[in-house]
């Protein structure tokens, strides 16, 4: 158990502590020094329109000295893979290894320029068209495209693709794609932006697919079932096979959502249980960066039949005599098109490549048998003190508590948990997702995690179910180790609020 006298004494520091007054700008300060202007001095109301003219800049005035220890201080109270545990559910948050990151920053990679000659880049292309490989091999696919940005670009381009296919075969009809209620939330927009009609089909009392409920919407109409597996609750689709056949037999497609492709990797391969599509997660899964707006990969595979109308250019490689040639093919009429500027987050693909390079199919098989085991570490820790979801033997790679009995008993919701949990240190665990589990706190460890910080958090997380019966106005009131305490979090996303004006502009309108 954690020592509460420390996270008291820290707190009570915390209140009598003085932040640095946020306003530095005093006139008459400067942070640089210019040599004299060596070029004329022009006029500016002869060479510019007037209304383009600015007579006033009132940009703050600080010393140097002022910003570096401004910025200092926010990089010390941000929050990061490298300094902490991030049990973020459903969102792999693993170390990135520095290595990859040094190979990423290589001049002969860093410095390419998308414009430059197919004859200029072949090492680039041919990392592309490796990773390409490694991505079909492990999903079990026969194409792929590196282009999707994020993983809901990838779904976009899933179902782009499933509504080319149809449509191709003359099959205008089959305009619904069928979605479980568990389902990432970016399965039923993506579905909805491509045109097609969204059909949620409710979870079993084991978690999974219902088939019986899956079985009343296939229809002739049907276009695609978009699942995913592990689902969103931490559990493996044991009927997967029977319902890509049961799909298959309706005439549709089956999708598989690859965001939890961490608990497969080595095991299991989508396309081996009869999915045609799928996205991998290039920032989840391969450890590429992962946060702070991007970028991102969603890479998506293909079986055969889907390959046609995979996005331009494709990255294909062919013999030239003794050697091997890599260019990029936009010649194929099929195509849905394209998806991404030039051939998306290059870095991110060559960080991934490296990933896969560094482990090798023995190392991938136990990242996922690692997660797999720190998931029901963590499960087997806290079931008698939080309420798991679903009481099934084993979890996958995530496990998806609830805080419903501290809710009913104490008042403390989910939320007030995680908000307690920065107290001790660490970040927060997705909440209120799935949308079908009340209260939910959905972590998940991940392979890098090692059991002496999976113990401390287990043991914040014991200590936190204790307050809430003990004190549950202390949980409900956190943060309090922070340098902001708790905001108003519906009026900041109802009064978004992202200019900062400084306090002399305002003091002077």
């Amino acid at each position: 158990m954690l020592n509460n006298n420390y996270q008291m004494n820290k707190t009570a520091a915390m209140e009598s502590y003085e932040p640095p007054i946020f306003e530095l700008s005093r006139t008459g300060r400067s942070g640089v020094n210019l040599p004299d202007e060596d070029v004329p001095n022009y006029d500016l109301e002869e060479m510019l329109p007037q209304h383009l003219i600015r007579k006033d800049l009132p940009l703050p005035e600080v010393s140097e000295l002022d910003v570096v220890r401004h910025f200092t201080r926010l990089s010390q109270r941000n929050y990061g893979i490298d300094v902490g545990f991030y049990p973020l559910g459903s969102c792999t948050m693993k170390y990135n290894p520095k290595v990859h990151e040094k190979i990423a920053s290589m001049p002969g990679f860093a410095m390419l320029h998308p414009f430059q000659p197919e004859e200029t880049a072949q090492g680039a292309l041919a990392v592309l068209w490796s990773l390409q490989s490694f991505l079909s091999e492990i999903g079990g696919m026969d194409a792929t495209t590196l282009q999707p940005a994020a993983g809901a670009h990838g779904e976009l381009l899933a179902m782009m693709m499933t509504r080319a296919y149809h449509l191709e075969k003359g099959d205008d009809k089959r305009n619904e794609v069928i979605i479980p209620d568990s389902a990432h939330g970016t399965n039923p927009a993506s579905a909805a932006r491509c045109g097609f009609t969204v059909r949620s089909i409710p979870s079993g009392s084991d978690g999974c697919v219902a088939v019986e409920e899956l079985e009343k919407v296939l229809s002739e109409r049907t276009a695609a079932l978009m699942l995913t597996n592990p689902n969103t609750l931490g559990l493996f689709e044991k009927e997967v096979v029977k319902i890509c056949a049961l799909v298959h037999d309706a005439g549709g497609l089956v999708y598989c959502d690859g965001a939890n492709m961490n608990a497969l990797l080595g095991i299991a391969r989508p396309g081996d249980m009869g999915f045609d599509i799928m996205h991998f997660n290039l920032h989840k899964t391969f450890s590429t960066p992962h946060g702070g707006g991007g970028a991102g990969g969603g890479a998506v595979s293909v079986k055969q039949h889907l390959e046609p109308y995979l996005p331009i250019p494709v990255v294909e490689r062919r013999k030239e005599g003794e050697n091997e040639r890599y260019w990029l093919n936009y010649e194929r009429p099929r195509s849905i098109g394209r998806i991404h500027s030039f051939y998306g987050a290059f870095l991110v693909a060559l960080r991934a490549y490296a990933y896969i390079l560094t482990l090798g199919p023995k190392g991938l098989r136990e990242v996922a048998e690692n997660a797999i085991l720190n998931a029901n570490y963590v499960r087997a820790q806290l079931k008698d003190h939080y309420d798991v979801a679903y009481n099934s033997p084993l979890c996958m790679h995530e496990v998806v508590l609830s805080a419903k009995r501290q809710k009913q008993e104490s008042g403390v919701r989910a939320l007030d948990i995680s908000k307690r949990l920065m107290d001790y240190g660490f970040h927060p665990p997705t909440n209120y997702f799935p949308l079908i589990v009340p209260e939910a706190l959905m972590i998940e460890p991940t392979e890098t995690e090692s059991k002496q910080t999976l113990d401390r958090f287990v043991a914040a997380m014991i200590q936190i179910a204790e307050e809430t019966k003990e004190n549950p106005e202390l949980v409900k009131s956190a943060p309090h180790a922070t340098p902001i305490s708790r905001l108003d979090e519906v009026k900041a996303v109802r009064e978004l609020d992202v200019r900062y004006e400084p306090l002399f502009i305002k003091e002077n309108a």
